[in-house]
């Protein structure tokens, strides 16, 4: 790899404001990645649809996720008009209708679940904790592509526990409020987790990596928005 430029860098398709306080994050991650990898001024080949959060909130309320899947397969077809390679979403909740916005474009997407799940089994690790909102722990399709693709058991917080992780991110960490007190009952519920059984344990919320560092635990932590990203900036780097 040329390690000051590469001329036949791919666009890559962003769908952020999911919310925007995790979506600012995944660039940087992306940008200071490339720069790494390449030098001097190098940064990503981008395209940002960044979604009114608020919007998505509002049917999440109503969990018309018919409305979602419309709404987002609008978007994404407008970023692939506008040029891009690939695409990623920054939230593992709205992957559950990420098949059916993979099956409107011709575009791949890159699915948050699977260069998290591709650490953890390099990690020769097989089971593992889950937290998120109370979407992506309590319905199936984030679980299921962990255990069926990749063949990772998941566990999951009790319910009080997660009432509370889905209370601190939406009314804390998408509006980017970043309480003490929440990031200790964060890190408790971790350590629940490891008690149970889990050997590690997935942040699957981009937003939680703004609260919840590795430091601050013993218990071994898969960042999706790190993973997420690194892996879009490995992409884009790939030869066409």
């Amino acid at each position: 790899m040329n390690k000051h430029h590469l001329t036949n860098m791919k666009v890559l398709g962003i769908i952020g404001g999911l919310s925007w306080e995790s979506t600012q994050h995944y660039y940087q991650i992306m940008n200071r990645d490339i720069q790494e990898k390449l030098g001097r001024s190098n940064s990503i080949e981008a395209i940002i649809y960044s979604i009114n959060f608020e919007r998505i909130k509002a049917s999440l309320d109503k969990n018309d996720w018919g409305h979602i899947a419309k709404d987002v397969i609008e978007i994404a077809k407008k970023i692939e008009s506008a040029g891009a390679s690939f695409l990623i979403m920054t939230s593992n909740a709205v992957h559950k209708v990420a098949d059916e916005i993979a099956a409107q474009i011709s575009i791949p997407l890159l699915h948050i679940v699977d260069p998290t799940a591709q650490a953890i089994k390099q990690a020769k690790i097989t089971k593992v904790g889950l937290i998120g909102t109370s979407i992506t722990m309590e319905e199936t399709f984030y679980k299921d592509r962990l255990k069926n693709t990749h063949g990772i058991e998941v566990v999951i917080p009790e319910k009080s526990d997660r009432d509370c992780i889905q209370k601190i991110i939406f009314e804390e960490l998408t509006v980017g409020k970043l309480i003490s007190t929440s990031r200790v009952a964060l890190y408790t519920i971790i350590s629940k987790l490891a008690k149970s059984g889990a050997e590690a344990v997935i942040l699957g919320c981009t937003e939680l990596t703004l609260i919840v560092e590795q430091k601050g635990t013993s218990v071994t932590l898969f960042d999706t928005t790190e993973l997420h990203a690194k892996a879009a900036v490995n992409t884009l780097l790939e030869t066409q």
